[in-house]
């Protein structure tokens, strides 16, 4: 699961951050609204977190942007804005839930669950692909009648092959559904390593994973 934190409080936001990196989560930051373009520009997410006064205009301008561009990424307002009007005025411009400040990081870290689980609900359907059959809602996989047995991100990788399955995806691609932008310690060599790891769990079941030198991985049937 990766989001995107669009908040000027950084002392706030890195808290915010650091306790969704704990429970799993990528989450990455923009402080103003052009970084967030930036961002969302280069890398898809699962949910945007977003304040209302930000430093380079409203939030909900930005919501509206997104909404009009026909973008149905779940959005979760995080703000001291708290009043019903504003929390209506949100919701009538296309967010998801509402949240204000102050705020229990468990309540938002289950409003986030809530709304990845709503969205899942509505693109439902497992993947088929040979013996290997995938459920994007929890990012679980059975191989020939049996669970697979994946660690947190063996199913970030999986899920992005499988939603491309027969499209090659480059090692950046790869590596920016696994870690956040400031992961600067983890090299985009370690896709090589999980890649190996879903190779030997496909061993024998003619679900496998091919590799293009110089453009990148992609999963298909022996064959």
């Amino acid at each position: 699961m990766r989001f995107l934190m669009i908040e000027d409080a950084e002392d706030l936001a890195e808290g915010v951050i650091a306790q969704l990196s704990r429970a799993g989560m990528v989450c990455d930051l923009a402080s103003t609204i052009e970084a967030a373009r930036d961002f969302r520009a280069v890398q898809d997410y699962d949910a945007l977190v977003l304040d209302i006064n930000l430093p380079d205009g409203s939030g909900l301008g930005l919501l509206r942007e997104i909404r009009a561009g026909g973008d149905r990424t779940p959005v979760l307002m995080l703000t001291a804005l708290a009043s019903v009007d504003d929390r209506v005025t949100a919701l009538d411009a296309g967010a998801d839930d509402y949240l204000g400040k102050p705020f229990d990081q468990r309540e938002l870290e289950a409003r986030l669950r809530a709304l990845l689980r709503r969205e899942a609900e509505r693109k439902s359907h497992d993947i088929e692909l040979g013996p290997l059959s995938y459920t994007p809602s929890d990012r679980s996989a059975v191989l020939g009648g049996k669970r697979l047995d994946l660690t947190r991100r063996e199913a970030a990788l999986l899920d992005a092959l499988v939603r491309h399955q027969g499209q090659f995806l480059s090692k950046t691609r790869l590596y920016n559904s696994l870690y956040g932008f400031d992961d600067a310690d983890v090299g985009v060599n370690a896709i090589e390593l999980y890649i190996a790891r879903l190779r030997k769990k496909f061993a024998g079941s003619g679900v496998s994973i091919s590799t293009r030198r110089g453009v990148g991985y992609r999963i298909g049937l022996d064959g």
